[in-house]
């Protein structure tokens, strides 16, 4: 145990004040979205707000336990965990409780737990650890693909328990191998795909083709008038085409309808009116429903319990994934630009302080807690507010749920651990 009288107190508390900050006015929205009748005791364990109020306090014992372990304890034990997150995900196939169609969760007495929101921090832990192994070098072939499949591994588990929205955070962690020296091509590669699956949905494949042809050609031709070689512009544009194919074929074959229907949504691929409004009063209710209450908070809300849409219910699972919207409602503007001006601040504190971090594991391990916070604050608020499409993941320290915010806490706190190992050593 390394909490003594010395070290007691030396941790980031701007990261412990942003940390509280998130979590009690998450609690008070979560008690606005989900609050209903006459409230006996803030602890009904009848209500989400009760429950979730038992979760902040079991979450305060929590941190006290992760920062009484010492530092190197999770870099010597990083693969340990790591496999025993695997085990967990394993598990489920066995005896996991499927909800909502994801057999994502266990089931312990009255309660449920997400073994994929613990996954996320023990995949973070390896990658640092092996990242950070002095016989790894990330510029690597051999090692980028050992690292992808570190990642790749549990993505993959839980992909297969069909939840597609926590498979796709595992994407966060591009930016920490950026971070680590990875060629820039794979950037440019990435943004490459995102454009192309794009393009071959919206505007088919044989568009899709000619567009990535004309681009390709006067690229050779018109900038890099040394290069004669014919054959690589023809390759690119050969590949290009064969994965337009596959993005119209996996979109046509492998997704599931209500998964094609969000898509087609988003991308306005959809032209029969009868159809439109049929998915607007089924698979767009949520969203439209949270675009009406984010939009009538205006400037300044309508104030704590009093969001017209949130007492009446109007917006499904509100405490849950679309906790945003409440918060649009009764706290306006000005309260949503809060939130956001939190998160921000959040995941700019990490990456400074992954900077200031003198071991590469605690630097990788840094950078990958503000990926993962980046990418779940982005996708969760572009989803409620009908800029991509629904993917259902919580908003961090926001959204109803004891595994989300557990998982989200171990994260945040293995880092101030790990920091404040770098401050007891100045």
């Amino acid at each position: 145990m390394s909490l003594d009288r010395n070290h007691n107190l030396k941790f980031d508390w701007i990261t412990i004040l942003l940390f509280l900050l998130l979590v009690g006015f998450g609690w008070v929205n979560i008690f606005s979205a989900s609050a209903t009748g006459e409230i006996s005791s803030y602890f009904d364990m009848s209500q989400p707000f009760g429950k979730q109020l038992i979760f902040i306090l079991f979450t305060l014992v929590l941190i006290i336990l992760i920062l009484s372990i010492e530092a190197k304890f999770y870099e010597r034990f990083a693969s340990v965990i790591y496999l025993a997150s695997i085990l967990s995900l394993l598990g489920l196939f066995v005896i996991g409780k499927t909800v909502n169609g994801a057999t994502s969760w266990y089931a312990i007495g009255g309660m449920t737990l997400q073994p994929s929101e613990f996954a996320k921090m023990a995949t973070a832990l390896a990658v640092a650890k092996y990242i950070s192994d002095l016989q790894t070098n990330i510029k690597s072939v051999n090692d980028q693909i050992k690292t992808a499949l570190i990642i790749f591994v549990p993505a993959f588990l839980i992909l297969l328990q069909n939840d597609a929205g926590s498979t796709i955070v595992y994407a966060s962690f591009f930016f920490v191998f950026y971070r680590e020296g990875i060629p820039h091509v794979y950037l440019l590669l990435g943004f490459a795909v995102i454009l192309l699956s794009i393009s071959a949905l919206k505007f088919g494949v044989i568009t899709t083709a000619i567009i990535v042809g004309v681009f390709i050609l006067i690229h050779h031709f018109f900038i890099q008038k040394k290069n004669k070689n014919i054959l690589k512009p023809i390759f690119i544009i050969v590949i290009s085409t064969v994965f337009a194919f596959s993005v119209n074929f996996f979109y046509s074959n492998v997704l599931k309808p209500h998964q094609q229907d969000r898509i087609s949504l988003w991308l306005r691929l959809e032209k029969d009116p009868a159809k439109l409004e049929a998915m607007k009063r089924d698979i767009l209710y949520n969203l439209n429903e949270s675009e009406k209450a984010i939009s009538s908070g205006g400037f300044a809300g309508k104030g704590f319990l009093e969001g017209t849409r949130t007492i009446g219910k109007f917006v499904p699972e509100q405490h849950t994934d679309y906790i945003f919207s409440t918060v649009g409602e009764e706290w306006g503007f000005i309260g949503s630009s809060i939130v956001v001006i939190l998160f921000v601040l959040l995941i700019i504190r990490i990456l400074h302080l992954s900077e200031l971090q003198k071991s590469q594991f605690s630097r990788v391990y840094g950078y990958s807690v503000a990926s993962i916070f980046l990418m779940h604050f982005m996708i969760n608020i572009g989803m409620v507010m009908g800029l991509i499409p629904t993917i259902g993941i919580p908003l961090p320290f926001f959204s109803y749920g004891g595994s989300g915010l557990w998982g989200f806490t171990i994260l945040l706190f293995v880092f101030v651990k790990l920091d404040s190992n770098r401050i007891n050593e100045w």
